[in-house]
Parts: structure tokens; sequence; C-alpha cells
């Protein structure tokens, strides 16, 4: 079969070949391989009529029939350019979209993925802040050296003291604070937490109250000493520390005490202004020179060194002792309230250094753990909430200056206590 379209003649088959032509008509296009030549009768056969298109044969479709991507007669592939697709548009492989045999996203996928990658970010920053903080715990205090101890009752009970401690102060420090440069170390104040599934209690143990320290194992030399008879309350903690405070607690309450917690001066202070100030209503102003307090009633943020003189404060009342104590857990349970909350524990530039200045300045017992810490203050948070009870031990009156408990009273508040039942005694 000739190679070349019909009419042509050897002359213009020469010219194709680099001669040049010597008609006056414009050449023909050349026939490409792919397009589909028709049936040609020989040369001298039926001249077949002109193609259209300007004498350009019309190239044959090459999806037709073929589905997406098919394939024309003679094996060539169909790239879309006879469609004109070429360039985009609707279901094109350009700008337009996607072609139509082109993947679409699997969005199911990325989505669980997503949420593979965030989750497992969230498991290993919580492990990891669970042992950075669980590290920096100081579990100094050891229980099993208290003697003769109550049998446990239901719930959980925390002893939390508050120390007049100025370790790692300097001399400005103490100045700042009104803290004063007396040496030892004395229990400023002193409460008990019951945790139980009936209502979450908090009871102050004011300081000067009178009661008896027994017999006790020495914290350092390990032998057992005492009694050392009547004296105030936080006299046993001067005497050995705060395995003979819990000694003393249990022996003159009769209740078992579970975990130990105690914070310093310039601890506490930290605590707050590393929560950014605790916001308190305050009933009555007052003012104390020795512990620097100056307030005005009403709402307001206190700082640390505000917090310190304000749970501190006791000149400024006809009941001292008591009425700081009242202060005293009204404050805590402010500050545990502050803590728990969204804006503190979501935002990692409060949770971190509230956390660390926390962590750093708290003595804890041996068996404390995180969990046990966590739920101390989610249970003070519901005190300050209104759905726990916060009272002074009830007292009967006084003897030499300290403050007598009231024994019955006593004696139903534990029975109450190691039952985990509802408190129905109150105190001043």
């Amino acid at each position: 079969m000739s190679e070349w379209p019909d009419a042509w003649s050897d002359q213009n088959r020469r010219n194709q070949r680099g001669g040049g032509s010597a008609s006056a008509q414009p050449e023909g296009p050349r026939v490409m391989r792919q397009v589909r030549r028709p049936d040609a009768g020989g040369h001298g056969g039926p001249r077949p009529s002109a193609p259209p298109y300007g004498g350009v044969p019309q190239q044959q479709s090459y999806g037709n029939g073929q589905g997406h991507g098919g394939y024309d007669q003679d094996g060539y592939q169909d790239g879309g350019y006879n469609t004109g697709r070429v360039y985009g548009g609707p279901g094109g492989g350009g700008p337009g979209g996607p072609g139509p045999g082109a993947p679409r996203p699997d969005w199911r996928r990325r989505i669980k993925w997503t949420a593979i990658t965030v989750a497992a970010v969230l498991v290993v920053t919580t492990v990891g802040t669970y042992f950075w903080a669980d590290s920096k715990l100081n579990r100094d205090v050891d229980l099993s050296k208290v003697i003769d101890r109550p049998e446990a009752g239901e719930g959980t009970n925390y002893l939390i003291v508050g120390s007049d401690s100025r370790a790692g102060m300097s001399a400005e420090d103490k100045k700042k604070l009104h803290t004063g440069s007396a040496e030892g170390q004395r229990t400023d104040s002193m409460m008990i937490l019951h945790v139980g599934g009936n209502g979450d209690t908090l009871i102050s143990l004011p300081r000067d109250s009178n009661v008896t320290i027994p017999t006790f194992k020495g914290s350092e030399s390990g032998k057992v000493k005492g009694p050392l008879g009547t004296n105030k309350l936080n006299a046993a903690y001067a005497f050995d520390g705060p395995t003979l405070l819990v000694r003393t607690v249990e022996y003159n309450t009769g209740l078992h005490i579970d975990h130990y917690v105690e914070i310093g001066f310039a601890g506490f202070a930290n605590i707050v202004d590393a929560v950014g100030g605790v916001e308190i209503d305050i009933d009555k102003g007052f003012k104390d020179k020795y512990s620097g307090a100056d307030f005005q009633s009403g709402k307001q943020t206190l700082d640390g060194q505000q917090a310190l003189a304000f749970v501190r404060t006791r000149h400024a009342f006809a009941a001292s002792d008591l009425q700081r104590t009242k202060n005293q857990q009204k404050f805590l349970s402010a500050l545990a309230h502050q803590v728990a909350t969204p804006s503190t524990v979501l935002n990692p530039f409060k949770l971190y250094p509230t956390l660390g200045a926390g962590l750093d300045s708290l003595t804890v017992d041996k068996d404390m753990s995180l969990w046990d810490l966590a739920s101390m203050f989610w249970a003070m948070k519901g005190v300050s909430g209104g759905d726990g009870t916060s009272m002074n031990m009830p007292i009967s009156g006084s003897a030499g200056g300290n403050l007598v408990w009231d024994k019955a009273k006593v004696k139903t508040l534990v029975d109450e206590l190691n039952n985990d039942r509802k408190v129905t005694v109150t105190g001043d």
C-alpha cells in the first residue's frame, strides 16, 4: 500500500524530502500515525472526500467506548487532549480539579491518624508530667514510727500543717513577709481534712489547744520517750517534729491519720503568686503590725505576701486563735478552688509553675501519692463550694490560757468521721 495520500505525485513526495515544491497550492498536512486513515481504493480508485477542519483528518476520540483513560485502535492511550481537558476544568487533571481516575482524599483516614497522633502526644505529656511531679514531692515523714495508733476508720484523714519554717529565706524575704527570724520550727496552723462519701469535713485545731503529749518513739533515736504531760498542741511539733504531732493528735482524738502534709511560709507565698493570686471576700477589714496585714472589707485578690499576712494574723482579733483558724480555712479553700480551675489546669504557663512551687514546698509522708494529694485539694475545693463542712474543734472553755476541747462533742465528731457519716457537730 502507498505510504502517501492519494493524488500526491512523485514530485510532491520529493519535495517532502526537502526538495521544495513547485506547486502553487499549499501542501497538505502530513498524516500522523495515530490518525486512522480511511480505506483507500488505490491510486486508481475514487478519491475520498476532503477531510474537514481545513484538510486535517479528524482524530478519533480516544475515550470512545473505552472508559476513562482508554486506548484507540492503534494502541495509543488518550491523555485527555482530544476532549479539551488538558488545561483543567470540571473533571480535568489541571487546576480545575482531579481527573476522573484520580484518587480522592481519604478524609476518614486523615482524621483517624490525626486523632491517634493527638492522643499519643497527650498520653506522653501526661505520663511525663506525672513522673516529673512525683519526683518533686518531699516524702520525708515516716508514719510507721508512730506508736499505739488507733484503728483506721472509713474515709481518709489528712493532717495539714502550716509551719513557720524560714528555710531558704533571705533576710530581705523575712522582712518582706514579716516572718521574723526566730530559730527552730513550729506549727502555725493545723487542720484535719476528712475525705469521705458523705461530704468532706475540714476541722481546724487551734495551736493553743490544751492536750496531753503521750509517750512516743523518738524520730531520730528510735527510743520510747515521755509522756510529756499537758501542753499546747503546737509544742508536740517543737519537741520531736511531725511524727510526735501525729501521735499527739491521734491520742487526743481517736482518729487515725492516713496522710501528713506540711508547708512553710515561703512555699505558701510562692504557690499563691504562681497561681496568679487568690480572690477572697473579707467580711471586715483589719490591720496587724506583726503580720503586716492591712485589709479593707470586700472582694479582693491577694498576692503571696498579702495571703501570708491574712492567714497569720491573730493580734487583730479578740478571739485571736479561733478567728485565725477560720481565716486559714477560708483562704486554703479559696486557694484550692483557684488551683483546680480550668484557667490553671489547662494553661501550662500557670499549671507547671504552680505545680513546681507547690511540690517543692510540700513535705509529705512516705506513702503519699500524687493521686492522694489531688484528692486532698479537690476535697478542699468542695468544702469552699458548700459541698462539705468547715469548723473549729469544739471548745468548752480555757485553762491557763489554753483552749480546752469539749470532750463529749469531740467523741461524737470522731464517731461520725470514723463511720463516714454526715457531721452534725458544730464548733466555734
